[in-house]
């Protein structure tokens, strides 16, 4: 699969939204990638973490890492296809944690995987956790990179198509300013 048949699968699954969106990272958009639609259909999801998988298949590693909830099934997928371990971090209290009795020991080597980056916060709070487990992050894997290649980590990183989505700050938003209702459909509150 190439990276313009996986922008092809998001515009076939109706997952490529335009209208007035509030972003997981505050920002607003025009435009929504709602990863869900295409990762509902297992077949999607096998071909788009194949890519991944496959960046990543000469690298040791022990463990796949995915904040939640957008990022667990990209790596479930991921993890099933190095046949590796695959956990999630998730918010309680506003707070990103390891938890359902998962964990990571020091010196294990992990990947990190998400749905969609567009600064990044999710990924960076993941990499800190693993950090703080005394784990390695070895890397980065999403399916969508909103930030043009904007987005750095400070380790190997792959995404399956980028693109630079306009995103604007609150107080900015053009949409906003002509009272376009919003919308939220990430799953952070």
């Amino acid at each position: 699969m190439k990276k313009e048949e996986v922008l092809n699968l998001f515009k076939e699954s109706s997952a490529l939204l335009d209208g007035h969106f509030k972003l997981t990272s505050g920002l607003h958009s025009n435009q929504y990638f709602q990863c869900a639609l295409v990762l509902q259909h297992p077949q999607n999801a096998e071909k788009v973490c194949a890519l991944i998988a496959d960046h990543f298949k000469n690298e040791e590693i022990d463990t796949v890492i995915a904040p939640a909830i957008g990022g667990i099934v990209v790596g479930q997928e991921v993890a099933r296809q190095l046949n590796k371990k695959s956990i999630f971090a998730e918010r309680k209290e506003g707070e990103m944690k390891i938890r359902r009795g998962f964990s990571l020991k020091p010196g294990e080597k992990v990947l990190v995987t998400e749905d969609v980056v567009t600064t990044g916060g999710s990924v960076v709070e993941v990499i800190e956790l693993v950090k703080a487990q005394g784990a390695i992050p070895v890397g980065v894997g999403f399916i969508v990179d909103r930030s043009g290649g904007k987005a750095d980590f400070g380790i190997p990183q792959f995404a399956t198509f980028s693109m630079d989505v306009v995103t604007w700050q609150p107080e900015e938003c053009p949409l906003c300013a002509k009272n376009v209702p919003i919308e939220k459909p990430g799953s952070r509150k």
